[in-house]
């Protein structure tokens, strides 16, 4: 079972205004944070933390794993298409347009980049 996310960020600061954007179509606010880290969570119920933005703990840059990804349920396609176009207005960066996969498919994703190449994925079931 999944607790949380957590993803590393050389700058939190911009970090904050990127996830703020795109993690708002998704439902996640802030409910935490502050210097080195932030932390988001569903806006019907902020104190369950769910996601994380921090600076490594190692003090080392942060770096996004090869092959690595997240993928983000969201409640419509609508939103799917908010949180792309979110990312690519915040300083993101396309890895996927929306879209169903495959081609023929009933679920649709989004890819995305952050501006630390973190991956991560927004998708919908629904048709």
């Amino acid at each position: 079972m999944l607790g949380y996310v957590m993803v590393g960020s050389t700058n939190v600061k911009r970090s904050t205004k990127f996830y703020d954007a795109i993690l708002a179509p998704l439902g996640l606010v802030q409910s935490g944070g502050g210097g080195n880290y932030i932390a988001y969570g569903p806006k019907s119920a902020p104190q369950k933390t769910e996601f994380y933005v921090t600076k490594p703990y190692n003090k080392k840059p942060a770096t996004a794993g090869n092959g690595t990804m997240m993928a983000l349920k969201a409640r419509s396609r609508k939103a799917v298409d908010a949180f792309h176009a979110a990312a690519l207005a915040n300083g993101g960066t396309d890895e996927g347009k929306p879209g169903p996969r495959p081609a023929d498919g009933t679920t649709y994703y989004a890819y995305i980049r952050d501006p630390d190449g973190n991956k991560i994925c927004a998708y919908c079931d629904k048709a």
